[in-house]
């Protein structure tokens, strides 16, 4: 299955934390999934990061090397078609990072592995586990 991974989620992944649901994480631990990590969460990485609102333990491209290439992450460059599907999206949600990775995710055919309730007003799938268990 093709796996789009959102940035809180790969961060989560990459850094153990717990608030990654075990759901999220065995689907990124299985090596039969294809795992993507859309440019917009590297560009959203690398602004966060100047304006000093994400630290990380090693300097940014030595990460995206490290943790991208080491765990078998694809990047998903922005191309035409997903430019195209978000020229359609209603704007329920203005986040343009975001509004990139739904439309990725409707071109790409590929759920996305996260927790954020704004993308539950468009046509996605989510891949996440609840507090109580259940699965989305």
């Amino acid at each position: 299955m093709r796996l789009l991974l959102d940035m809180h989620t790969f961060l989560w992944f990459i850094g153990g934390n717990d608030d990654l649901s075990g759901y999220a994480r065995s689907l990124i631990e299985d090596t039969g999934n294809e795992r993507l990590l859309s440019v917009a969460s590297l560009w959203e990485m690398a602004i966060k990061k100047s304006l000093g609102k994400l630290k990380l333990d090693l300097p940014f491209p030595e990460m995206v090397e490290r943790e991208i290439r080491g765990n078998a992450i694809e990047v998903l460059d922005m191309l035409p078609k997903h430019l195209d599907e978000m020229v359609k999206l209603p704007f329920h949600h203005r986040d343009p990072f975001d509004r990139l990775i739904i439309a990725q995710s409707l071109s790409e055919s590929a759920p996305v592995i996260g927790r954020d309730e704004a993308f539950d007003e468009y046509p996605v799938e989510l891949l996440w586990e609840m507090d109580d268990g259940t699965r989305r």
